[in-house]
């Protein structure tokens, strides 16, 4: 069997553990001639990664199988951690089933990998009603600006504007973001939609993934869960569905 995955610089991978970190304190990645994917959920079931990072975005590529392979994400983490940012890192699988990670041209680890734990996670079956595109600067500034004062954020959308809402037991905050707004890249809805989420899990997945993400597109309906989708270099797509917050 031979697999191996080559990146150019560090900042991929670590943006694909980071991102995982958030939910999971175990991986399985699954490797096919594609490219490399991921789908997690947290164990409270509030929250889903799923990542597709496709061979043509590496620097070198081989499956000549399609592998699982799990590892423990904190020591993943500090491995990857070692790397500069312009260090390449090569991930493979030895004869000794033990995973071996190349950083730069000196660095050389041997990782003992677990047992697989993947359970098959089906995405969501949603209809999407409004769609929100902002750079993630923004949108982490957006998030800061709520948590101010609250521990949830509310977006209402209309075919003209998207609104950021939070309030808590010291008061409340709007952020308001008009269609005809230059830097705001898109708003569009099909029908006015409203709903409720955890700031909690939403800054901990942007502060992951955001340095390395140019935009974020969100997606949701009325009571809905929450689709994020971080667009990254050299990644593909990294996707993040949030259960919304059910009022009690």
């Amino acid at each position: 069997m031979v697999f191996s995955a080559k990146t150019s610089g560090s900042d991929e991978w670590k943006a694909v553990i980071s991102a995982i970190s958030t939910l999971v304190e175990e991986a399985t990645f699954e490797a096919t001639g594609e490219g490399i994917a991921f789908r997690g959920m947290d164990p409270s079931h509030v929250a889903l990664i799923d990542i597709a990072w496709p061979n043509s975005a590496f620097e070198k590529y081989e499956c000549d199988n399609d592998v699982k392979f799990g590892v423990r994400i904190d020591e993943f983490s500090k491995l990857i951690k070692r790397a500069d940012k312009k260090d390449s890192i090569e991930v493979s699988i030895s004869e000794e089933n033990l995973l071996l990670v190349t950083i730069g041209k000196i660095k050389k680890y041997k990782m003992r990998l677990i047992e697989s734990s993947a359970t098959d996670t089906p995405l969501p079956k949603i209809s999407y009603n409004a769609r929100i595109g902002v750079t993630s600067a923004e949108f982490d500034k957006i998030l800061g600006d709520i948590q101010v004062v609250s521990e949830y954020l509310s977006i209402n959308s209309t075919t003209s504007k998207a609104e950021f809402s939070g309030r808590g037991d010291s008061g409340e905050a709007v952020i308001t973001l008009e269609k005809e707004m230059a830097e705001m890249p898109e708003i569009e809805v099909k029908e006015e939609s409203t709903a409720t989420y955890s700031l909690e899990y939403l800054n901990s997945i942007v502060k992951a993934v955001g340095t390395v993400a140019g935009t974020v597109i969100c997606e949701y309906s009325t009571k809905m869960p929450l689709r994020l989708e971080f667009k990254v270099a050299n990644i593909g797509r990294i996707h993040f569905y949030l259960a919304p917050r059910v009022e009690s």
